[in-house]
């Protein structure tokens, strides 16, 4: 053996003694050390499951609440659009009530503003006739030279003035 540790240059007791010092260390070190990071692997990895578990879980109530928010935001949607189509259709109901009212006081109005025409006109043409029963009489008692009584007069006047408004 003399050649073979002068041609390597190990000596084989030294060889022999380092391998059962790695053999001890590594099951020294399989033992406390391989087997407390395998558990710490382990229970990392069960974690990192769980965490993907809770994030999943989250995922699907997100998910849920996302759809019950949009089934009340559809809801919501709905529910305006009824409430402006009612109130566009109290505004249209609303205008066609105040046409109306406006329509039935101008026609209250025309009515009265013809009436007041009318009797405006009757007013001045019992004035006119007055006037014109004034001059007449002035005129006739120029012409016949005497004074008329009131009924004579009255009489007078309104024969003319009946004979007037035929002409018209």
């Amino acid at each position: 053996m003399e050649g073979f540790e002068s041609f390597i240059g190990v000596n084989f007791w030294t060889a022999l003694v380092t391998l059962i010092n790695f053999l001890i260390l590594f099951f020294v070190a399989k033992h406390f050390l391989i087997g407390p990071v395998m558990k710490l692997i382990k229970d990392r990895q069960d974690e990192i499951d769980g965490m993907y578990s809770d994030a999943s879980t989250a995922k699907a109530e997100a998910e849920a609440k996302q759809a019950e928010y949009q089934a009340m935001l559809d809801d919501a949607q709905a529910t305006s659009d009824r409430i402006v189509k009612e109130a566009v259709a109290r505004g249209q109901s609303r205008e066609e009530e105040i046409i109306r009212q406006a329509n039935a006081d101008a026609s209250a109005i025309m009515a009265k503003a013809s009436a007041d025409i009318a009797m405006e006109k009757k007013k001045a043409l019992n004035d006119a006739k007055d006037e014109i029963s004034d001059i007449a009489m002035a005129i006739a008692g120029k012409v016949v030279g005497r004074e008329l009584d009131a009924a004579g007069q009255s009489d007078l006047v309104d024969a003319f003035i009946d004979g007037l408004g035929d002409g018209v």
